[in-house]
């Protein structure tokens, strides 16, 4: 849940329904939120929908709902495909489908589409004969503060140097105060933990929140990382 005085947004659902025992128990009725933002379409990000009032308003890429799968390997040889997708229906919600960005309230902006010159493949569409997925569908929220932007990430599948500048681009914004969310690091190689390293050294963030699949590597490399947990509250 991400809000300010006069916006609320909830940014992805989770795999199921836990999200609404748990707005439940913060006293969050979710029916009022200003929108629903989904960073991608990978079930851990946007499987709890069906959970969703009726006639939320979701915002998200178009791509949302496309099937995908991750192809596990052993030594070249695929072994097991497993499904990251899961099947939604959507019909039951105010959807608005951007690849642009997008505004929300005064201070928010979903990112839409995040070009990568070279976009690293994870997971595939479809079964065993099928095209390399980049996640063309990830987007961020952002949050304008006086002190910079709050780049609210779900997996940072796009990577974390072209979200940053992405970010940048479309708001006029050169300060990044804070950066929160999955950073995608879990395993990463060491020469892309190394480039990372260096793209936020050189931009100072004064907040990194890694959370999800930053994972032990991530952190080890960007010990600056704090670790948010469920009910945790961050104040930008």
């Amino acid at each position: 849940m991400v809000e300010d005085e006069s916006t609320s947004i909830l940014f992805d659902t989770g795999p199921d329904g836990s999200f609404m025992q748990n707005a439940s128990a913060m006293g969050i009725d979710l029916s009022d939120v200003s929108a629903v933002v989904l960073s991608h379409g990978h079930y851990d990000h946007c499987g709890g929908v069906p959970w969703l009032p009726d006639n939320s308003r979701i915002i998200c890429h178009p791509d949302i709902a496309r099937e995908r799968y991750a192809a596990m390997t052993f030594l070249g040889i695929t072994r097991k495909i497993k499904k990251l997708s899961r099947e939604v229906d959507y019909s039951r919600y105010r959807m608005m489908y951007t690849r642009d960005p997008l505004p929300i309230g005064e201070n928010f902006i979903w990112s839409g589409e995040i070009p990568v010159v070279a976009p690293e493949a994870y997971g595939i569409f479809g079964g065993h004969d099928a095209e390399p997925d980049s996640i063309l569908d990830e987007g961020v929220l952002i949050y304008q503060s006086a002190k910079g932007l709050v780049i609210i990430t779900g997996c940072g599948h796009r990577g974390i140097a072209n979200i940053v500048r992405h970010c940048q681009n479309i708001t006029g914004i050169k300060r990044i105060y804070a950066l929160v969310g999955g950073f995608h690091l879990r395993c990463a190689s060491p020469f892309t933990m190394w480039r990372v390293r260096r793209f936020l050294q050189e931009h100072k963030p004064e907040k990194l929140c890694g959370c999800h699949c930053t994972g032990a590597w991530g952190r080890l490399w960007l010990p600056e990382i704090t670790a948010p947990a469920t009910g945790d509250v961050l104040r930008f």
